[in-house]
């Protein structure tokens, strides 16, 4: 399972996603050529995205493919936090692998 955060540049957790990410079900199906953020999450390892890559990101999951393999709710959390790394200053987004 990925988890999701927003965090600081000190890695103090701001937020924490509600859903997680399937890897063997769902994640794993991304196309990395067309979706080339969520296509680096990596099962067992931490993934951690900027401010200007979190709006890269935004647009990827906003595809309907990408809604088909991850799932609405997913999607909407995904968003959210994005937002979240957006609007504030000097936060990241982090999916945080197994």
């Amino acid at each position: 399972m990925i988890n999701v955060q927003v965090r600081t540049e000190s890695g103090e957790i701001v937020l924490r996603g509600s859903c997680g990410l399937d890897w063997m079900e769902t994640v794993r199906r991304i196309d990395e050529d067309k979706f080339p953020f969520l296509g680096s999450l990596l099962p067992y390892a931490d993934t951690m995205f900027n401010s200007r890559q979190v709006e890269r990101l935004r647009r990827e999951i906003s595809d309907q493919s990408v809604l088909e393999i991850i799932g609405q709710d997913s999607v909407v959390e995904i968003e959210r936090l994005c937002m979240q790394v957006e609007n504030g200053s000097h936060l990241y987004l982090w999916f945080l692998g197994d």
